[in-house]
């Protein structure tokens, strides 16, 4: 599995454990994720993943290495993706 791939699993992931926040970003602790059977089925490095997925502006969290135990609690935040309502919009105009 190549890191975009494994990038598109990341974020299939978050929206299975976290919550959704009112404005569509996804929220869950680093110790949800790691412990997860599923995840660690998945994900061979699940940090070296989350870091992939963090330099592509796609999430965000807290620090740079996370490590299991020391950092369980910080938030993971998946951003939002862009909506269809904006390229309907931006369709509109280009009568």
């Amino acid at each position: 599995m190549n890191v975009e791939e494994e990038v598109e699993r990341l974020k299939e992931e978050i929206k299975r454990l976290g919550k959704v926040q009112a404005d569509g970003s996804y929220k869950v602790t680093f110790g949800v994720l790691f412990n997860d059977d599923r995840c660690a089925n998945i994900f061979e490095a699940l940090v070296g993943t989350l870091r992939a997925a963090k330099r592509r502006k796609l999430l965000t969290y807290e620090g740079e290495l996370l490590l299991q135990g020391v950092h369980d609690n910080v938030e993971i935040i998946l951003k939002p993706t862009p909506t269809a309502a904006t390229d309907v919009t931006n369709a509109g105009e280009k009568s």
